[in-house]
C-alpha cells in the first residue's frame, strides 16, 4: 500500500525496478496497471487516498538443488526525492507429485522440496523412506495415504517437515501466516497393517495430524497383528480434528509434543499405547479465533481413551508425561469398567479432577491457578507463539521419575535429552513432559 497522507493530491514522477527492470525476476502491477519494462510514470494519488502495488515473481527451473537468492529494489521518484523498497525472495526447484501412487520401496531425500497435489499413496507392501531434512509441502486438501510402511528418520538438526504449501498471510488487516492456521492440508493417514517409524518429524496445520488405523474392523485383530507406530522427538501441532487418532493400533510416543486441535488431541481406541516424556496440550484457538476455521469443542478433552467394549484388547501407559489444555477436563477414560482397565499412569500431570483408581500413581492433578507452560496463546502483534516448555512455577517441575530414562525398553529414544536437546540429568528430578525447564533469564 502506498498512502498519500497529505490534504492535496500527490504526483509520483516514477516507479520502477532497479537496476534492470527488463531482466528482473519480479513483475510490478501499480494500481491495476502493468508495463513490460516495470516502469511507471506520473502516478497521481488523491488527497488522503492510497493505492496498491502488487509484486509477482516467477523463477524458471534452475536445474540445481540449491535455492537461488533473488533481490531487487523498487524505487519511487517523488519531486526529485528518491525512495527504495528492497524486494527479496528465494527460488528453488521442486519435485511435484500429482495424484501419484508409489508401488515399490522408495526413498525421498532432502535435496529438493516436494509439492504434493491431490494425494500421494504408498501401496500395500511398499515402504516409503524419508531421509533427514525431507520437506513435504501439501496443497489444499492433499494428503499422504500409507497402505504399506513409513520410515521417517529425521535428526534434531534436520527434522522432516510436513506442512501446507502456502507461505503468504491469510489476511492483510492482521497478517497471520497460513502455516499457523489449521486446515491447510488433509493430513497423514497410516492405513493397513504396516510398521511405521517417525523420528524428528514436524507435522502441523492440517485437518488431522496422524490417523492410524487397521484395515479391518471385524473381527478385531489381536495386538500382535495390529499396525504399529513409533513416534519420537517430534512436534505434531494445530489441527481441525485430531493430532493423533489411533484405532486398533499399537503406538509408542516418546519425547514429543502433540498439541492444539479442535477435537480430541489424542484419541485411543483399541491396541496398546505407551507415552513417555510426552506433552499433550490443547489450547486451540487461543489468540487466533478470528482466523481459525472453527472453534475448539470444549466437551472433547485433550486425551480420550475409549474402551466401551470389554472384549476390545487395550492397554495404555503414561509415564513422565503432561496432559493439559484450556478446558477444565482434559482427560477421559471412557469405560464401563474403570477399575479393570489395563492401564498404568505414573509421575505425570493431568488436568482434571482426581480419579480414585489404582492405575494412577504419583499423579499431579489439576489445581486452580496452575501455571503450566511458558505460553499458551498466539499473539502476532507481540510476536508470541505457543511454547509448551514448563514455566518456572510449573507443576511439571521435579515430577518425573528419573529412573524411566534408563529403562532398557526406552534406550533407543535417548531420553536423557529433552526435545530441545537439554540434558535431563542436570536436574536431580527432571520435569514431566517433553521439555526440561530452562531459566531463560540466566541465559
Amino acid at each position: 500500500m502506498v498512502h498519500n497522507r497529505n490534504n492535496r493530491a500527490l504526483r509520483i514522477s516514477e516507479i520502477g525496478l532497479v537496476p534492470s527492470a527488463t531482466s528482473s525476476y519480479f513483475r510490478v502491477n501499480v494500481d491495476g496497471a502493468t508495463n513490460p519494462d516495470n516502469h511507471f510514470r506520473n502516478i497521481e494519488i488523491g488527497a488522503r487516498d492510497s493505492m496498491h502495488i502488487f509484486i509477482a515473481v516467477n523463477v524458471a527451473e534452475l536445474g540445481q538443488d540449491a535455492p537461488l537468492f533473488i533481490q531487487d529494489r523498487l524505487f519511487f521518484n517523488t519531486n526529485g526525492v528518491m525512495q527504495h523498497i528492497v524486494l527479496e525472495t528465494y527460488g528453488q526447484d521442486v519435485e511435484i507429485f500429482h495424484g501419484k501412487t508409489i508401488l515399490n520401496d522408495t526413498t525421498l531425500t532432502a535435496n529438493r522440496p516436494y509439492i504434493i497435489r491431490d494425494t500421494l499413496r504408498i501401496a500395500e507392501g511398499a515402504t516409503l523412506t524419508l531421509e533427514a531434512g525431507t520437506r513435504l509441502f501439501f496443497h489444499n486438501n492433499a494428503a499422504l495415504f500409507v497402505f504399506g510402511n513409513l520410515v521417517a528418520e529425521g535428526t534434531a538438526e534436520q527434522p522432516i517437515v510436513m506442512r501446507g504449501n502456502r507461505f503468504d498471510n491469510i489476511n492483510f488487516a492482521r497478517p497471520v501466516p497460513y502455516n499457523l492456521v489449521a486446515g491447510q492440508w488433509n493430513g497423514l493417514y497410516l492405513l493397513g497393517n504396516g510398521t511405521h517409524r517417525m523420528h524428528h518429524v514436524n507435522i502441523n496445520s492440517a485437518d488431522v495430524g496422524i490417523y492410524l488405523s487397521a484395515n479391518t474392523l471385524s473381527p478385531i485383530p489381536a495386538p500382535s497383528e495390529m499396525p504399529t507406530l513409533e513416534l519420537s522427538n517430534s512436534r505434531i501441532h494445530n489441527f481441525l480434528f485430531h493430532g493423533l487418532f489411533a484405532h486398533n493400533a499399537n503406538v509408542t510416543v516418546a519425547n514429543s509434543v502433540i498439541s492444539n486441535s479442535a477435537s480430541y488431541t489424542v484419541l485411543l481406541n483399541g491396541g496398546e499405547h505407551i507415552f513417555v516424556h510426552t506433552t499433550i496440550a490443547n489450547y486451540f484457538n487461543s489468540g487466533v479465533s478470528a482466523v481459525q476455521a472453527r472453534n475448539r469443542n470444549s466437551s472433547h478433552p485433550a486425551v480420550m481413551i475409549m474402551n466401551m467394549d470389554r472384549s476390545l484388547p487395550m492397554k495404555t501407559v503414561f509415564l513422565n508425561s503432561a496432559i493439559a489444555g484450556s478446558v477444565s477436563n482434559e482427560f477421559t477414560l471412557a469405560t464401563r469398567f474403570p477399575h479393570e482397565y489395563n492401564g498404568i499412569f505414573r509421575n505425570s500431570y493431568i488436568k482434571r479432577n482426581p480419579l480414585e483408581l489404582p492405575q494412577f500413581q504419583d499423579i499431579r492433578w489439576y489445581e486452580r491457578g496452575d501455571v503450566i507452560f511458558q505460553s499458551t496463546a498466539m499473539n502476532i502483534n507481540n510476536n508470541q507463539y505457543y511454547n509448551f516448555e514448563p514455566d518456572s512455577v510449573s507443576p511439571l517441575l521435579r515430577l518425573a521419575d528419573p529412573n524411566v530414562m534408563d529403562l532398557p525398553e526406552f534406550a533407543r529414544f535417548n531420553l536423557r535429552f529433552d526435545l530441545n536437546g537439554n540434558d535431563r540429568t542436570e536436574s536431580e528430578i527432571p520435569a514431566a513432559g517433553a521439555f526440561e525447564f530452562r531459566d531463560l533469564k540466566e541465559e
